[in-house]
């Protein structure tokens, strides 16, 4: 399991890095950007991202075992986007799937 989580994001931000490098390369950045932050499908495109970003954030917390693991990963998110949450998810992916199989294994309350 932690090998296909490994090589699928792996995959993932190879694509992903492969796309913007083609866009830096043959993109024009601030008409991009002009239409993004003027067109109401831009403005939800932004508003996703950044959205997914929060959520990767508020996992990598639940993970991570400190505040500064926290903000290692947290802080060049908002920057380097879904490509850095990949590679956190890369180096984590055996920590995430032993926490998903302690929580399954451990025995469940009932709500009250």
């Amino acid at each position: 399991m932690t090998a296909t989580i490994r090589l699928l994001a792996i995959l993932g931000s190879t694509m992903l890095t492969a796309l913007i490098v083609l866009a830096v390369l043959n993109g024009d950045f601030s008409a991009a950007g002009e239409w993004l932050t003027s067109d109401p499908w831009g403005l939800v495109t932004l508003f996703d991202l950044y959205f997914g970003f929060l959520i990767s954030a508020v996992l990598i917390v639940a993970i991570e075992r400190s505040w500064r693991q926290s903000a290692f990963w947290i802080l060049p998110l908002f920057v380097l986007g879904n490509v850095w949450t990949a590679v956190w998810l890369i180096v984590r992916a055996k920590r995430i799937v032993d926490l998903f199989h302690q929580r399954a294994d451990s025995p469940q309350q009932e709500p009250g």
